[in-house]
């Protein structure tokens, strides 16, 4: 009796954390309106200068992509935002990477280092944010490793989180699929 109680226990403790797993909830969420902040530009047009993407970009539809660490994975997502992007110029879809990092200038090598790589990313910008808990009134979860924001208009319309080892390249297609939210 005492086995089988302990095991519907075990049991019972997964099951809740599966479910608390499933419902992290990180960044800006469907219906708010994204503040402005900074972030320093590694690769994009405005390399090397401290500027806010999401005052330059306007009511655009936008995809910023909040990472704290570039994963393969979370590399390829940046690669498949990318052709997005470039396919829906004519909507002026614009999409940038936001790292969370507390060293702000060891991380550009590796971003610069990443999009040299990857052969240079010619629609999204990688940048810089000095703190990995990220900008002001974005709500970026302690546990989210990844967090993707879509808006057009200053209104999020999709809002994507995932903790440290939890986003895998299959997670991509949803993700991508969301983009149609912000281009219709």
């Amino acid at each position: 009796m005492r086995r089988i109680l302990s095991v519907a226990f075990v049991a019972s403790v997964m099951f809740a954390g599966a479910l608390i797993a499933a419902e992290l909830k990180s960044g800006l969420q469907v219906g708010d309106a994204p503040p402005a902040y900074n972030v320093k530009d590694v690769t994009g047009p405005s390399e090397g200068k401290s500027l806010c993407y999401r005052c330059k970009y306007g009511a655009r539809p936008v995809v910023n992509i909040f990472a704290r660490e570039m994963t393969p994975e979370v590399v390829a997502l940046v690669k498949q935002i990318d052709e997005v992007v470039g396919k829906n110029g004519e909507k002026k879809m614009a999409a940038f990477v936001t790292l969370l990092t507390n060293d702000p200038d060891k991380d550009e090598a590796s971003l610069k280092a990443i999009a040299k790589k990857e052969g240079g990313l010619k629609n999204v910008p990688l940048t810089v944010f000095d703190g990995v808990a990220g900008p002001e009134g974005y709500k970026i979860a302690e546990k989210a490793d990844l967090t993707v924001t879509m808006w057009v208009g200053q209104e999020v319309k999709a809002s994507h989180a995932f903790a440290k080892g939890e986003y895998k390249t299959a997670s991509a297609k949803a993700i991508i699929e969301d983009t149609k939210k912000i281009l219709n």
